[in-house]
């Protein structure tokens, strides 16, 4: 008998992570650093090159090392006095010996004066390019200006915020050009996801009546006790299927409606929502031998308690339903941590590649399962969570487990 193969087991993780901050973000070689540079390099170079061109003339017009020009043809009765040559005060020099001393002394006097010219210049070369490095930092500042407001509009787009314009004004330049762009592909995605939000409410709405009736008519077929065995199981097998279409085209009513900007907000203590969400899963857990921990604080915050109460059942749905067959356990704690309320639920489940978990996030995805044909849910669970939290201007994140399972933190603004 052929010997059953081993179960797959999860590829190992990866040693880094790419969502990881780059280490030193103040070395990063910005823009404004790099143009700064560039500015004060090109002065650097220039003030170099000036200098060398006035010491050279300066050299050649001293005209160091060149012969004397003058000479002592007789000295009958000169008396010489001097602090920095003091060699030609010597009265024993004879005629040739003091015009060589005078020649030594005038040469190492243009040579002093050649040093002193250097010295100073480069001082005052120092002194102009820290002037220049910062003049040329302040002028980048000021050019691109116009790309931080770019950087901000498209940091406050990526928190869902498509309403948000740049109407740059100014010069009719390249940057002007640019945000002009910018704002006509916003205009654009905003009109594709209002037209795609729309499709999807109006379609969930229109889906609603025809599964209500089928479930209706399943359901008096079901309470018939004259009906035949089979047509009783074909009644039930249908009865599920309609009842997972019923939770797909919620689950996608409620995707679309939480996409939107929250406007109706109100004080949610995410540690009752966990609380109400916890007391709904009680007896499927039960039912699947998983136990439920947790410490819960008070953690308040601003909200929808209806999509705040949907991202805390989700989440606790999935931990239970995700889990080991036996002793397993869901840890649900809620807590105010640096100004942020915050939600973490990890569970006790099978191993999850790390380079596996962002894709849990999106629609109809499940780990190492088809997109159909599920019965732990439509696969659209934590698509919600992240739709809901990204609305309530909060964030998701999770993290693989050490032997096996998830750790969902959901960190909201107080």
């Amino acid at each position: 008998m052929a010997a059953t193969p081993a179960p797959p087991t999860a590829p190992p993780k990866p040693t880094w992570d790419p969502r990881s901050p780059t280490p030193m973000p103040w070395l990063r070689p910005t823009i404004r650093i790099r143009l700064t540079l560039l500015y004060g390099g090109m002065f650097l170079i220039a003030g170099i090159l000036l200098l060398s061109i006035i010491y050279l003339l300066a050299a050649q017009a001293l005209r160091t090392g060149s012969q004397p020009l003058f000479k002592i043809v007789d000295f009958d009765g000169l008396k010489v006095s001097s602090n920095d040559c003091p060699g030609i005060a010597d009265g024993n020099l004879s005629l040739t010996e003091f015009n060589n001393a005078i020649s030594e002394c005038i040469d190492d006097q243009r040579q002093v004066a050649l040093d002193n010219l250097l010295s100073r210049s480069l001082l005052a070369l120092l002194g102009l390019a820290v002037i220049a490095f910062a003049f040329g930092y302040a002028m980048a500042g000021r050019v691109l200006s116009p790309l931080g407001r770019i950087t901000r509009t498209a940091r406050a787009v990526a928190g869902s915020d498509l309403s948000r314009r740049i109407e740059l004004d100014g010069p009719d330049d390249e940057l002007k050009e640019l945000a002009d762009t910018f704002d006509d592909m916003l205009e654009r995605l905003q009109r594709a996801f209002t037209a795609q939000q729309r499709f999807v409410g109006n379609a969930s709405h229109e889906l609603r009546t025809p599964l209500a009736i089928n479930r209706t008519l399943l359901e008096v077929h079901l309470s018939d006790p004259n009906a035949p065995v089979e047509l009783q199981q074909l009644g039930k097998t249908l009865l599920a299927t309609n009842e997972r279409s019923e939770q797909l085209v919620e689950g996608l009513l409620l995707l679309a409606r939480s996409d939107n900007q929250i406007v109706e907000r109100g004080p949610v203590d995410l540690a009752e929502v966990a609380g109400q969400a916890i007391d709904q899963v009680a007896s499927e857990a039960e039912s699947r031998h998983v136990t439920i921990r947790g410490t819960r604080r008070p953690a308040v915050v601003k909200g929808n308690g209806v999509l705040l109460e949907r991202i805390a059942l989700n989440l606790v749905q999935n931990a239970v339903r995700y889990n080991v067959p036996e002793d397993g356990w869901v840890e649900v704690t809620t807590d105010v941590q640096h100004g942020q309320a915050v939600l973490v639920v990890s569970n006790t489940g099978p191993v999850v590649p790390a380079y596996e978990v962002e894709n849990l996030f999106e629609p109809f995805r499940r780990l190492r399962t088809e997109r159909t044909g599920s019965d732990k849910g439509v696969g659209l669970g934590l698509s919600i969570v992240r739709s809901v939290a990204r609305a309530h201007g909060g964030h998701i994140y999770a993290q693989p487990r050490e032997g096996g399972g998830l750790v969902m933190r959901v960190t909201l603004p107080i």
